[in-house]
């Protein structure tokens, strides 16, 4: 990971910090609101939602990173280079130097910044029918955290535009389900730290996270659809999950005893499952293997052939962290030029083919990195505790002969456990037998009564591919 940026690129942040490009019009008037988690300084996006005649209006205000950062500069050679922020639990190896990203660029409460204004308006029901982007000086009013939030929108004390944004999540939800798209309800495993040490908790979402999410896609897509229409741009894409996983699929379903009606769609049956539930739970992991295989797709004239993200339903672009993503400002200049009629600029058209790979090599990355701190904190949180046994959940199996993996229900872990037919979907008893901190690797195995059980015993439905694992 980069540990720091070079003494030029600094000294280059220092300058345009003070004197980015400013836009002419003013909407200072908006009353912006960002929603993050607590301590977040590189704010890319801020809100404002209010009601208009025949539905809603959208203003979403994403952080102006081109106002500062200028194409041949050596801050643009830096982030091309490093294509993403990378986060670990106690730093992070951000995409641009601090004074902006955390600073001079980012939508602070209180500081009137550039950004790139996408208004963005709705039917009643939540469906798009208006798309304007463009640039404008904004100030948001308050930094708010998704906890913050949804305790005033829980005790009712919560005030337009704050109370729309669970109105018009609920509308782009339900929008979601009717087109197909899907969102898993998994529980996410957090490093967190406290009095100078570290855990690990499996955190479910808040509703608001969600009706934010909503708002962020919303906005991808009116992208997507600008960037076609205009037959330039960058798109993130997902191609449909094939005929042989989601036969795959339904063999686990059965072998979990999840009702799987052969009419529904996988979308229609993972609205059904409840992450509470063992089996349930196991099934959500499962389905992780849909969303393999998502990438970016240039084009420049004409449309291509994959257009689409299977897990939306739509088309879709990535334009609304731009801060902490490369490909963000380049997808936001496609669609200002689109916006205004203008030609994109011949800088952002002669970097379209190489950002595709850039960004795929920066996602691994990026997942190496998190897993990384993920597997280092699960060692050293049971290291010394070999031979003690834990209850956990089967979330996946490699093969019947090699195991899979289990997550256990305290502490926050998920790690191998080996054994011979692993049963898929049960709470069982584990044993620990591996943690090794210098490795960044734990291990369990059935224990006791479990792992005779399962001797000789195949789960229905027996032929689960070996090729496709749970995903982290």
């Amino acid at each position: 990971m980069p540990a720091g940026f070079p003494d030029d690129v600094l000294a280059a942040a220092e300058n345009v910090a003070s004197a980015p490009t400013r836009p002419d019009l003013d909407r200072t008037d908006i009353a912006f609101v960002t929603i993050d988690p607590p301590g977040s300084r590189d704010l890319d996006q801020a809100v404002h939602i209010a009601r208009r005649s025949g539905g809603y209006r959208v203003y979403y205000a994403i952080a102006d990173v081109a106002a500062f950062v200028h194409p041949g500069s050596a801050l643009d050679a830096e982030a091309n280079a490093r294509a993403m922020t990378l986060y670990l639990p106690d730093a992070r190896s951000p995409l641009h130097p601090p004074v902006l990203s955390e600073g001079a660029a980012s939508l602070l409460p209180g500081q009137v910044r550039p950004a790139v204004l996408w208004t963005l308006d709705l039917d009643r029901s939540g469906e798009g029918v208006g798309i304007d982007v463009r640039r404008a000086l904004v100030r948001s009013r308050a930094q708010l955290s998704y906890e913050q939030v949804q305790r005033a929108l829980d005790g009712d004390i919560a005030e337009e535009p704050l109370s729309l944004l669970r109105e018009v999540g609920r509308l782009r939800q339900q929008r979601e389900i009717e087109r197909g798209g899907i969102s898993l309800p998994l529980p996410e495993q957090e490093v967190v730290e406290s009095k100078g040490s570290y855990d690990l908790v499996f955190r479910a979402p808040l509703p608001v996270e969600g009706w934010n999410a909503q708002i962020s896609l919303l906005t991808g897509m009116a992208a997507a659809e600008l960037m076609l229409y205009g037959e330039i741009g960058l798109l993130r894409t997902l191609p449909a999950a094939p005929e042989g996983l989601i036969k795959r699929l339904r063999r686990i379903a059965r072998a979990l005893q999840i009702d799987w009606p052969p009419e529904d769609s996988y979308a229609e049956m993972i609205r059904t499952l409840d992450p509470r539930l063992p089996r349930h739970s196991a099934m959500i992991n499962e389905c992780t293997s849909l969303l393999r295989g998502a990438g970016y797709t240039a084009f420049a004239g004409g449309v291509p052939e994959l257009a689409t993200h299977a897990a939306v339903a739509s088309e879709y672009a990535h334009v609304t962290a731009p801060l902490r993503r490369l490909a963000d400002r380049y997808a936001n200049e496609v669609c200002l030029a689109l916006s205004a009629g203008t030609p994109v600029p011949a800088w952002v058209r002669a970097a379209l083919p190489a950002l595709p790979r850039r960004m795929d090599q920066a996602d691994q990355h990026a997942n190496q990195v998190e897993a990384a701190c993920v597997d280092l904190v699960e060692a050293a949180v049971l290291s010394g505790r070999e031979g003690e046994q834990f209850s956990g959940v089967v979330v996946d199996i490699v093969n019947l002969d090699k195991g899979g993996t289990v997550q256990l229900t305290e502490p926050a872990v998920r790690g191998r456990v080996e054994g011979h037919n692993v049963p898929l979907g049960k709470l069982v008893e584990v044993e620990l037998t591996v943690a090794d901190i210098d490795k960044r690797q734990v291990r369990f195995a059935l224990a006791g009564a479990g792992a005779r059980a399962d001797r000789g015993t195949k789960p229905d439905g027996p032929e689960v591919d070996p090729s496709v694992s749970g995903a982290r």
